[in-house]
């Protein structure tokens, strides 16, 4: 019988990390996961605080390691941190700890939408984060994830709020498309990407099988409670995102949303050989609330 496998989590604090932290140390995998936030250790699990993500302090740490899963990311910048600093620069100088660690394996989670020729400066920071994994010339798998969804994502979160509220604002029309995915299949194909070779060297649109309109999501999520849903015209949705840090939607919230980014499903099962389950299904029968 082998050595348990070793993976390296980031930005273990947040919602992605914390549901694969908890299924891999079920699998008898050791962790060791890494977050500038303090957070509470699991079975199997070396905890690494590390504001700066320094090499001094890491290196040592996760040499050797059979994988590094990169979730450090954000999707709203500030005057103090850019997108360029976190989702680009902190990747790049993650792969080149990787490499001097001698992981074998990296996999790293992107965005649905990002492109070659992306023009929101979001989907460049991801991008370029791409470009720095495949240019590595360690074994990757890089997912363009759609809305990972669950009990405690933000998103869910907020419709919960609104329904404390009992009002929720949709910009626009709300028509646009999302294909939500469950993340307790992403919990999986992150664990297999790591196990199976013919996830080697693949970018891969991680989407669900269900495409739905963002108005129907919400008004499915609300379950027939007495929250009422308010179109709010998308000019001033985006004059609020620019205006206001608080508002509920940031400006590429919105970008994401307007560009109907939707992905292959098909072909995602047929690579990963799971199934997959209905985010439809989930919310009509209120598994999210």
């Amino acid at each position: 019988m082998g050595k348990p496998l070793q993976i390296v989590v980031t930005g273990a604090s947040g919602f992605v990390a914390k549901n694969l932290r908890k299924y891999l140390s079920k699998s008898n995998i050791h962790l060791i996961s890494i977050s500038r936030k303090n957070f509470k250790t699991l079975k199997n699990e070396t905890k690494i605080i590390s504001a700066t993500y320094t090499e001094r302090s890491l290196l040592p740490k996760i040499a050797n390691s059979d994988a590094l899963i990169h979730l450090v990311g954000i999707g709203r910048q500030s005057s103090t941190t850019s997108y360029d600093s976190i989702n680009a620069v902190l990747t790049k100088h993650m792969v080149n700890l990787a490499k001097k660690a001698r992981i074998r394996k990296l996999v790293f989670m992107s965005g649905l939408g990002v492109l070659p020729n992306s023009s929101t400066e979001y989907f460049i920071s991801k991008f370029k984060a791409e470009s720095h994994v495949r240019d590595s010339k360690i074994d990757f798998t890089i997912f363009r994830p759609s809305y990972i969804v669950g009990k405690d994502d933000l998103f869910t979160k907020y419709l919960k709020k609104c329904i404390e509220k009992k009002i929720v604002q949709i910009p626009g029309s709300g028509k646009y498309l999302i294909q939500p995915v469950y993340v307790d299949d992403v919990t999986k194909l992150l664990l297999n990407s790591v196990k199976e070779e013919r996830f080697s060297n693949k970018t891969i649109d991680l989407v669900g099988p269900d495409i739905i309109s963002f108005k129907r999501y919400v008004k499915l999520f609300l379950n027939n409670s007495k929250t009422k849903i308010s179109n709010m015209d998308l000019e001033k949705a985006y004059n609020l995102a620019i205006r206001n840090p608080k508002f509920d939607y940031s400006v590429d919230d919105l970008n994401v949303l307007v560009g109907n980014f939707t992905g292959d499903h098909k072909k995602l099962c047929n690579l990963s050989d799971e199934g997959f389950q209905s985010v439809i299904q989930l919310l009509k029968t209120g598994a999210l609330l």
